[in-house]
């Protein structure tokens, strides 16, 4: 703290910069794992349902909430609107709008991650700047004083190392944590692909038994998704 304190003005904008970029990179790592945590737990429940359901209106009564639900409300719209129309042109446009939610949803689940990204890229560079910065002030200092004593100079250059050090305390986090999450998103986006394509096999045959005359009576899924 004492370091901070002395450093020069610049040098102590650039770490507390960087202080503030730590604290955002925590911060996003926070809430990410409890979005995340809660995402697939969610859809894991919905898988179970729509692999256990017997046929589109039954996969509806049974999952209520979440992008599950989200999906089955529209395949349920495109079923609805292209009644009477050929199977393959239904099961090619519902494909099409199930296909832009699961994008729509892995674009917000990933939000904020770019930031980390930001910070582990460019935060070593940041304290580079104040380091060259304060290590320049000590080299004036030295014209100044007519001198080569390193304790004139040793405290500056210290001062201007501690934000190089603060930088790659922001960066490498944020580096390890970014690639931790794209990870996780990875992976709630293929259980989000496996809930799209479970509802597409629901819809197929929904459809070829509407086609051949077993079909019964289309129940509701028109739910409330979250």
């Amino acid at each position: 703290m004492g370091m901070f304190l002395a450093a020069d003005p610049v040098v102590k904008a650039v770490m507390i910069i960087l202080a503030a970029a730590s604290v955002v990179t925590w911060t996003i790592l926070l809430v990410k794992m409890f979005s995340l945590g809660l995402a697939k737990r969610r859809m894991r429940l919905s898988l179970n349902e729509l692999r256990s359901a017997g046929n589109l209106a039954e996969a509806g009564q049974r999952v209520r909430r979440g992008v599950g639900a989200l999906l089955l409300v529209e395949a349920e719209e495109e079923l609805g609107l292209s009644h009477g129309l050929p199977s393959e042109g239904v099961k090619e446009r519902a494909a099409i709008a199930l296909n832009r939610v699961e994008a729509r949803v892995g674009k917000r689940m990933a939000s904020g991650t770019g930031i980390l990204a930001t910070i582990g890229s460019i935060g070593p560079f940041v304290g580079l700047f104040g380091t060259v910065w304060g290590i320049m002030g000590s080299f004036i200092g030295i014209a100044s004083s007519n001198t080569t004593n390193l304790a004139v100079v040793a405290p500056g250059i210290a001062e201007a190392l501690l934000a190089t050090g603060i930088g790659l305390v922001a960066a490498i986090p944020a580096v390890v944590i970014y690639n931790a999450l794209t990870r996780s998103i990875t992976g709630y986006r293929a259980l989000t692909g496996d809930a799209v394509a479970l509802i597409m096999r629901h819809l197929s045959r929904d459809l070829d038994r509407r086609e051949f005359g077993a079909y019964g009576p289309k129940g509701s899924i028109r739910l409330a998704a979250e």
